[in-house]
């Protein structure tokens, strides 16, 4: 399995149109959670988020949202942003550009939403193409740091490096609310909250986009 935990540059000029970071002049962290809701892990982060005051954007499957809509309301009462991440966790390297943005639509109708994250980072330039057509308002927010939860063949504390040694001023950081990356969600997540709120800095959602 191979990725980037800080996403290099090329990568950010080749998907010029999508969002990868925030202003950098300011100390805001951007936290955000991928494939949720869970009935377990959403939970467990909202409760540390809520302790830390902290305010954070997740990417929700329609799927999840519709199985877990009282989960999927405990995160707006909490005050956080809410994105759409399709319905069913699609990697769009392998649909259809009608299938992926018939797919995006339907989850449009649970998660009311300005925001945009494709699951696996992997959206082709056709679909950037139609989804702008389709759903214009729709902005496509990837990120700067990815924590590697989900890789289960790293340890909880490689997990909390990978977000102590690389975030900062505007950075958008993946963390996933999910079963498979609950361990080491459990240990990173508090522990890099803490660190960065003792360094002064704040956790903001992404409300809208410019």
């Amino acid at each position: 399995m191979f990725y980037f935990i800080k996403t290099p540059g090329w990568l950010k000029k080749i998907y010029s149109g999508c969002t990868w970071q925030m202003n950098i002049a300011e100390k805001k962290i951007y936290l955000s959670f991928d494939d949720g809701p869970h009935p377990v892990a959403t939970k467990f982060v909202l409760e540390v988020l809520e302790k830390y005051n902290a305010r954070a954007t997740f990417f929700c499957i329609g799927k999840n949202v519709a199985a877990y809509p009282e989960v999927y309301q405990q995160i707006l009462a909490g005050g956080h942003a809410v994105g759409n991440h399709t319905f069913n966790h699609l990697n769009g390297w392998k649909t259809p550009v009608g299938m992926y943005i018939e797919n995006i639509e339907q989850a449009q109708q649970l998660i009311k939403t300005n925001l945009f994250r494709p699951p696996y980072g992997k959206i082709s330039f056709k679909q950037l193409k139609a989804l702008s057509v389709k759903q214009p308002t729709l902005k496509v927010i990837m990120w700067s740091v990815l924590s590697a939860d989900f890789d289960i063949k790293i340890t909880p504390e490689k997990c909390c490096r990978n977000v102590l040694e690389n975030t900062g001023n505007g950075s958008i950081v993946v963390f996933h609310d999910s079963e498979k990356a609950f361990e080491n969600l459990q240990f990173a997540l508090p522990k890099m909250v803490q660190h960065f709120s003792r360094l002064g800095y704040n956790f903001e959602k992404i409300d809208c986009v410019n």
